[in-house]
This record gives C-alpha cells, structure tokens and sequence, in this order.
C-alpha cells in the first residue's frame, strides 16, 4: 500500500439553510507506513476527515488517492470491498456487539470475505487476544472498557491492513487504559508497517506520532 495524497478536497454539510465547510484541505500527503496525529477542536472536521480518507464519504471537490487506487472513483461495492480489505478502523465507543464473544467480535472482519474463516486467521484472531491480555471466550458485555478497546484493536489489525484510522480511541478510558491502548495501536502499526491515522486530544497520543496536524 503506497501513501495517502489528498488534493483539492471540499466537503460540505448542510445546515440551516445552507451549506456549512466541514473540510477544506488544498493539499495534504501522507507517506507510506507514516503515523500521523489529527488535533482541533471538536466540531473542526476531524472525524469528517478519517471517513474522507476511507471512501465512507465522498466529498463534494477534490481526490483522495491512495497508491494508485481512489476510492471515490469505484463503484460502491467495489469501494466496500477495498476498504476491508485495507483498512483497520478504532473508534472511541468500541462498535462491538456486547452479546458476542469477544473472538467472535475480532473475527467479524473475515465474515465479510467468504462464509468461511480461515482456520489461520482463528488462531490469529485468538493469539491477537491472549497476547492483549482479553479472554477469547468471554461475553464483551462482561468486559472492562479497556479490554472492549483493545478488543476494538484486534479487530482491526487482524486481515494486517495497510491503513488504520483511529477516531479518538483513548477518549473513554482512564489514564492507565488509555496508555497501554496507546502502545498497542502504534505498535502493532508499526510492526505491519501500516499508515496510521489517529484523531486525538491526547497529548501521550500524538507523542507517539511521527507528526500532528493541527
């Protein structure tokens, strides 16, 4: 996976009326295997600009290319189809299934590419779990909000994507959690080698990055 160039970029919403400017961004790169902070206030765009960069919403003006594919210009299914296959998202609320176990959460990924798991990536998915401490078989319900996050990890890079995006994934939890997940987003990114894209008020967050965008 090459890196991110995205030119020319508008999005608009509307709003009482009229359109408002959520993004408005001339020319913005990211290299390959970069880790990169997104800082401002809240309202500024910064979660408009993670479902910009993963095709989850097409912007009025402008490209978002990544390497040499753009994802606004596939065809819908075709661009649903390149986002699981490249990209791992955090999100702050989790978005598990609480009634689920908590493998069964990781492995929800792989469901989208063929009704069958590959027994590989069971034993990943699990090893991923044991290795963050989270029992495989326990309900999500029952667990802490730092273990549904690091749940939230797994399950991102369990198909090793080329692309994470992260919108504010320590906003929820206490000091302790929020270092630990810290330490296992940008580690893991690092060891695959993927482009990491984290919205953030956490300064030990953005300390971790190669830069910050504010």
């Amino acid at each position: 996976m090459n890196g991110l160039e995205l030119q020319d970029i508008l999005l608009t919403f509307p709003e009482g009326g009229r359109r408002r400017t959520v993004l408005d961004i001339p020319y913005l790169k990211v290299t390959s295997g970069e880790h990169v902070g997104i800082r401002g206030a809240s309202g500024s765009g910064k979660s408009s600009l993670l479902n910009v960069v993963s095709g989850l919403v097409l912007p009025d003006r402008g490209t978002v290319r990544w390497g040499a594919t753009v994802p606004g210009a596939l065809p819908e299914h075709e661009r649903d189809r390149w986002r699981g296959q490249h990209i791992g998202f955090v999100f702050q609320d989790f978005q598990l299934f609480p009634e689920l176990e908590a493998l069964e959460n990781v492995l929800l990924p792989a469901t989208f590419t063929g009704w069958r798991i590959p027994e590989a990536l069971i034993r990943r998915g699990r090893g991923l779990l044991e290795q963050m401490h989270v029992c495989p078989t326990r309900k999500v319900r029952a667990l802490s909000r730092g273990e549904k996050q690091r749940v939230a990890i797994a399950r991102a890079v369990l198909l090793k994507p080329g692309i994470i995006l992260a919108d504010e994934p320590t906003a929820s939890l206490d000091e302790a959690n929020a270092g630990q997940v810290t330490l296992l987003l940008s580690g893991y990114a690092r060891t695959l080698g993927s482009t990491l894209l984290v919205v953030s008020h956490d300064d030990a967050v953005l300390a971790n990055m190669d830069r910050v965008l504010d």
